[in-house]
């Protein structure tokens, strides 16, 4: 995501009569590192504070603003430690009773996660939460809990350690949910889960959050997911408030093993994305053969708004991390809109037949 500096900000103080942008220079500089290229980023939030303490705002709008500040630095803090592991999200519902099927299967989600080396994050409740970490073990779990006016615990496996964070609002847990997420999976369950489910698909068909493979769980033999997304052809595909494409952001599964498997294999030769201005870019693990790139240019020329696709051995001209730099990229002007068709490309960059 590009930033662009609000000079609006710096002009509204010194028309106030006082060059408050100067001051906040002088204390960003003394804590901010010389050569961080975050600076001006750290400016421009002093500068938002500044500008509300100006205007005084109410106490309740000032509330808002200082506790979701201090969840997100806390949190930013506290994940810092698990920065170079894969996670998966897994929602489902709380009330599901430890001999129900589901619990046994998501306890074998949870295990199967950890075996890929997947680390399994959750609400932290009961139910279906609980039985992932189950699976997994402290060492591959993250547990986001809610703090709520009535009594709320923990699960046993994440409750009291440094690999269970506490939220106030629940939009700051939300955001954590999907931003660290590499993947996530639904499991039935209430209102909530089916918030999630269609929050995530949202996010993703929008293009405000990476595609990741988003995972539909259900037992063998159940209908839960199935009779869902027959009430999303029917009434959002045909009726085109949805592009058909973007019924293929989601995969229905019904065993442990197949979840895993179609996670694991969406990061078999795909690595991540990212917007370089206009550009969007991929970046993969392995670089592809001249047929594969041959064959995107021809059928999936349709994802391209101007030009067409190009292959690039590394990301040496990006200001990027360090480890990433050696990774092979497909660049393309990104129409923005077809993230399902997006799904497809990347299903393709994965094909072993795919790659030099």
């Amino acid at each position: 995501m590009s930033f662009e500096p609000d000079d609006y900000l710096a002009r509204h103080f010194k028309t106030s009569g006082a060059d408050l942008a100067a001051k906040v220079d002088e204390l960003a500089n003394l804590v901010v590192p010389s050569n961080s290229a975050n600076l001006p980023l750290y400016r421009e939030m002093l500068i938002t504070v500044m500008r509300m303490a100006q205007a005084d705002r109410s106490r309740w709008d000032a509330k808002i603003l200082l506790q979701t500040m201090r969840e997100m630095e806390a949190a930013f803090a506290r994940l810092e430690q698990f920065k170079r592991r894969r996670k998966v999200t897994v929602f489902g519902s709380a009330r599901t009773p430890i001999e129900h099927p589901l619990y046994a299967q998501a306890r074998q989600l949870g295990a199967t996660l950890a075996h890929y080396d997947f680390m399994v994050i959750t609400g932290a409740g009961g139910g279906i939460m609980a039985a992932a970490h189950e699976g997994s073990g402290l060492d591959n779990s993250i547990g986001l809990n809610i703090t709520l006016p009535f009594e709320q615990h923990a699960n046993p496996t994440v409750d009291g350690s440094d690999h269970l964070l506490s939220f106030h609002f629940f939009f700051v847990r939300k955001l954590f949910f999907i931003k660290e997420a590499d993947a996530l999976v639904l499991c039935p369950g209430g209102f909530g889960t089916l918030d999630e489910a269609m929050e995530v698909l949202t996010l993703i068909q929008t293009g405000k959050s990476p595609l990741v493979p988003i995972v539909l769980l259900d037992e063998p033999g159940g209908t839960y997911w199935e009779e869902a997304l027959t009430f999303i052809h029917r009434q959002l595909e045909q009726n085109r408030y949805i592009l058909p494409s973007d019924m293929r952001l989601m995969r229905l599964v019904t065993n442990a093993d197949e979840a895993a498997r179609e996670i694991a294999d969406f990061y078999r030769n795909f690595h991540s994305t990212r917007w370089l201005k206009d550009l969007f870019v991929i970046r993969m693990n392995k670089a592809l053969s001249e047929a594969a790139l041959a064959h995107i240019r021809e059928h999936f020329a349709d994802l391209c708004l101007t030009g067409s696709f190009e292959q690039q051995p590394n990301g040496e001209t990006e200001q990027d991390e360090p480890e990433l730099l050696p990774l092979p990229r497909l660049k393309f002007v990104f129409n923005g809109r077809d993230h399902g068709r997006l799904r497809e490309l990347v299903d393709f960059l994965n094909e072993p037949s795919s790659l030099r």
